[in-house]
């Protein structure tokens, strides 16, 4: 299993708004060249993470992006899951009816172990999480997401 471009890098770029909260709203221009992401690729991912209420925009000259709750309050499964859509390994685990072979199926089971613990692990980390790991120097919080 790959994550998509989207949601690494949404995320990156949620990040970035998250480094800097609290101060003046992030232009595009400067996220894209912090992360490498071209502004038209980053601004639809900034248009989806604004429809699910997780960035706000400003007009204007000084304008920008800002997140729209606190880092501590925005889960990474909130970011993942306005980018990716549902986390599903396999269809058969959200919807049984979808195989003929799901009450029998032996295998199901590590499909739903897998999805659970993804998800476990989104849910059980936030920005201010990432920012923290960020700010201490941690090598696995480089941005290798």
């Amino acid at each position: 299993m790959k994550l998509s471009t989207r949601s690494r890098y949404g995320l990156r770029a949620v990040l970035e708004l998250a480094i800097d909260y609290g101060n003046k709203p992030m232009q595009i221009k400067t996220i894209a060249e912090r992360e490498d992401i071209s502004n038209k690729y980053l601004e639809q991912l900034m248009s989806t993470l604004k429809a699910y209420g997780l960035v706000r925009s400003i007009r204007g000259p000084k304008g920008g992006y800002l997140l729209a709750k606190a880092p501590v309050d925005i889960k990474v499964s909130e970011v993942f899951t306005a980018l990716e859509g549902p986390m599903i390994t396999v269809e058969c685990v959200d919807h049984p009816e979808f195989c003929v072979r799901c009450t029998d199926c032996v295998t199901r089971q590590v499909w739903a172990d897998i999805q659970s613990a993804m998800m476990n692990v989104l849910e059980s980390q936030t920005l201010q999480d990432l920012v923290d790991r960020a700010n201490k120097g941690d090598k696995t919080a480089n941005y290798q997401i």
